[in-house]
């Protein structure tokens, strides 16, 4: 039973669920690999606005977590499951035996004490971490690199997990948790498995405060501001805007293409995630 639901003794109790992380097993963080986070608050560096709704929220630690995977050949011992408060997912405390530790993402089903390992010459099991050209085909996987030594990009987030599909060359074929299917190099690595912690998007707010404490502040439509605020406000009654959804600048916040045409990767990408201009994409079952 991952989701807590409580007794409705206030209004705010009566919408909200909590996640009672069964899976983790200690509290504690491992202080020599945490490090300090400062807060913007939304500003840019000349105190302007540039994210609106943000401010506030507890105070975080950041958790360093081994992306890369690098410690070939070292065997590691999984000595806990921890909560991470910067992501969705858990994570793992795991010793080397050259006396390192590091946080890894913490796959589905990994258990404390259980031995894990890195490079070409792991075997495909839970937990472990070996390039693409080396793990069969049909297995799940996760913590993805796009560049070969860059450290896991994809597939990062509560409950996410990649299928691999086919080996072309040297190419890999992805099922991203998306439905895109896209081309990655063979030679980049994966973390064999599905990411824990299924229960996060079960998970109810409730409350307004339960948000501040996140650190996001109120969001207000802009049909419900001043006109000397936003665009969309004023009006007699309640108004519909009278024009396209757009921010307090005027930028229109609907149909703009968000991808940089000088780093795009359309090329590699051989199925989209959602319906293109002239038919829909099928996903995959």
């Amino acid at each position: 039973m991952g989701i807590k639901i409580y007794k409705p003794t206030s209004a705010g109790r009566r919408n909200s669920s909590v996640n009672t992380h069964e899976e983790v097993t200690r509290k504690a963080p491992e202080k020599s690999l945490l490090a300090p986070m400062h807060k913007t608050g939304g500003r840019n560096n000349q105190g302007f606005t540039t994210s609106r709704f943000r401010g506030g929220g507890n105070k975080r630690m950041y958790r360093i977590i081994d992306f890369r995977r690098d410690k070939d050949g070292l065997e590691g011992t999984v000595a806990s499951v921890e909560y991470d408060p910067n992501r969705s997912c858990h994570i793992a405390l795991v010793h080397y035996t050259d006396g390192e530790k590091r946080y890894i993402l913490a796959p589905l089903g990994l258990k404390v004490g259980q031995k894990i390992y890195s490079g070409e010459n792991a075997e495909p099991r839970l937990g472990n971490c070996l390039p693409l050209n080396k793990i069969p085909t049909g297995l799940e996987v996760h913590n993805v690199e796009m560049t070969p030594g860059q450290g896991g990009k994809l597939v990062r987030t509560a409950g996410g997990v990649a299928r691999l599909a086919a080996k072309e060359g040297k190419w890999a074929h992805l099922v991203l948790p998306s439905g895109e299917l896209r081309m990655v190099d063979a030679d980049c690595r994966a973390t064999i498995g599905q990411l824990g912690n299924l229960d996060h998007a079960n998970v109810r707010v409730g409350k307004a405060g339960r948000s501040r404490h996140r650190g996001r502040r109120p969001h207000v439509r802009g049909t419900a501001q001043n006109p000397v605020s936003h665009p969309l406000g004023g009006g007699e009654g309640r108004s519909h805007g009278g024009r396209h959804p757009c921010s307090p600048t005027g930028k229109l916040a609907k149909g703009g293409r968000t991808r940089n045409r000088r780093k795009t990767s359309n090329k590699l990408i051989l199925r989209r995630r959602r319906s293109v201009r002239y038919g829909i994409v099928s996903l995959p079952s």
